[in-house]
């Protein structure tokens, strides 16, 4: 397709403007400011999450996941997999039609319970098959601990070997195993972190973006360090 048929991108919205700017902000404290990755979104569709999708709590985490997105990938496409018992196939929410998205799409996922790791290993095969050179930064967000701990921990050891760097949101009251994943031992290098959102209307854009971008930034550095990223 030539240039002058090519079709222009649809203006954001001031909403996604905003947040675009202030991921921005945080990338650049963080030292990150032209740093390139593919943004993901895991998230937990457990029974327990009903609350956090009726008021809108996982529609703004998609929102803000875009807003991060839109500085860190060039393609304006966030992969989104919901997990319960098993885990949904990849679909893309995009910033020319992300409003509402969580709601359209989530009604078709049936509830189940939290098995991380079939989510982490579809966000593994997804970023493969894809073909991505750009590292993995995982936004994976839950109110529970998973189904099988060991199987966690040793998938959070594997793949502390790739391009992969899984920050974890706890939405609700204290999750004991992510505080416990932050700090696992074993791991080629340190490929997780861990952000409390007890109450996510409490918490701001800004620090949601400065809790995963700093450590985020630390995980590069070592990453590239050990080789396993460029």
């Amino acid at each position: 397709m030539g240039i002058f048929n090519k079709t222009a991108p649809a203006p954001m919205s001031t909403s996604m403007v905003d947040l675009t700017k202030k991921a921005a902000v945080s990338l650049q404290k963080a030292g990150l400011s032209g740093q390139k990755a593919a943004v993901y979104l895991v998230l937990d569709h457990s029974g327990s999450m009903h609350g956090f999708y009726r008021n809108g709590d996982v529609q703004r985490l998609a929102e803000q996941a875009l807003g991060l997105s839109a500085n860190l990938d060039d393609d304006g496409t966030v992969p989104v997999i919901y997990f319960g018992s098993q885990a949904s196939p990849a679909f893309n929410v995009q910033l020319t039609d992300y409003q509402g998205v969580i709601t359209r799409t989530h009604v078709g996922v049936p509830w189940g319970t939290t098995n991380y790791t079939a989510a982490m290993d579809t966000v593994v095969s997804h970023h493969q098959q894809s073909g991505a050179s750009e590292p993995a930064l995982v936004i994976f967000q839950t109110d529970g601990a998973p189904d099988n701990r060991r199987s966690v921990e040793q998938a959070l050891r594997a793949y502390s070997k790739g391009p992969f760097f899984w920050s974890f949101v706890g939405f609700g009251g204290r999750v004991a195993f992510l505080e416990k994943l932050d700090e696992l031992d074993g791991r080629a290098v340190d490929n997780a972190s861990f952000f409390h959102a007890a109450n996510p209307q409490a918490v701001s854009d800004e620090q949601l973006y400065d809790g995963i971008t700093r450590e985020y930034a630390g995980w590069i550095a070592a990453a590239r360090a050990a080789g396993i990223v460029r």
